[in-house]
């Protein structure tokens, strides 16, 4: 016997029709620039500099900008090391701030209040560059990678936004599981993390951007070339126009007459963006699943 399916036809009303309009309009101004960015760095650089507009089609084709980019010396080793930090950090910043949820979210703990007032405290009155910085040298820090890593180990925002996904997990769970003999470790590691899937997609999400973007805390504290990220030479690039870094020294007399160097600063603004572009599809699964979806399948 077959099941009667039912569809509903969903109605919409004009103003959903102006709303539509408007966030397309929206999205249009973020996506337009960046396929023109996109288009600029795969142009024939005899024709790049003749792009006019915000043009979305390449003027030709070449793949010489990102030949020169990944060939450079200075660009690669920059990857490289945005790609550790960005890696170590996360992972740090993911086991921190959601043992610290965890803590924070138990039933009974003593002083909670008081430690969330500090932690909000701390949130709301930043101590400053020069304290930080005076701090990094005291503990030996400076010039090191690590001095970039630690020193944002947790952010209290992501903490707060990580506590409200654990505490939608139902107590009820919690308590079956203790009464079966599972301790802290294994409520948090096989229960709580497991049902908050979709928080800690997000919160990962939202780590690995600022770490992949971080070149101000990593211009100051990382003092070697070989050390410091990819974001810090990507702004020698677009702020400070050095072209001769741009190209390497090297090259520099091999392409400074067929180069394009607006084209050759967006080949390497794409470059920077494809790794975290990439972690998207992964997280974006997380966003439309329920914090049961774990207990169910169970």
């Amino acid at each position: 016997m077959k099941k009667a399916s039912y569809q509903v036809k969903r109605k919409y009303t004009p103003g959903q029709f102006i709303l539509t309009g408007i966030m397309l309009l929206l999205a249009l101004t973020m996506l337009v620039p960046l396929l023109n960015i996109i288009a600029n760095s795969f142009s024939d650089p005899k024709l790049s500099p003749y792009m006019s507009g915000l043009r979305v089609i390449p003027a030709g084709f070449s793949l010489l900008n990102y030949q020169i980019t990944l060939s450079n010396t200075t660009i690669m080793p920059a990857l490289w090391n945005s790609v550790k930090i960005t890696v170590i950090g996360v992972a740090l910043n993911i086991l921190l701030t959601t043992t610290a949820a965890y803590v924070l979210t138990r039933p009974g703990l003593m002083f909670k209040k008081g430690i969330m007032v500090f932690l909000i405290i701390m949130m709301l009155f930043d101590p400053g560059t020069v304290p930080e910085y005076l701090t990094i040298k005291d503990i030996g820090l400076l010039g090191s990678q690590w001095s970039v890593i630690l020193v944002t180990a947790v952010s209290v925002y992501y903490l707060i936004i990580m506590m409200r996904y654990f505490q939608a997990v139902p107590q009820e769970i919690c308590e079956s599981a203790r009464i079966d003999g599972a301790g802290h470790m294994r409520l948090l590691f096989s229960i709580i993390i497991p049902l908050a899937k979709a928080g800690i997609a997000t919160i990962t999400m939202f780590y690995a951007v600022v770490r992949w973007n971080e070149y101000f805390r990593a211009g100051i504290y990382i003092t070697k070339m070989s050390q410091t990220t990819l974001q810090v030479v990507l702004r020698q690039y677009v702020v400070n126009n050095d072209t001769a870094t741009m190209v390497g020294d090297r090259n520099i007399r091999n392409y400074v007459n067929i180069v394009d160097f607006n084209a050759l600063k967006n080949a390497t603004i794409v470059i920077a963006m494809v790794p975290i572009l990439l972690i998207y599809p992964f997280v974006l699964k997380y966003y439309t699943k329920d914090v049961l979806a774990g207990g169910v399948k169970g």
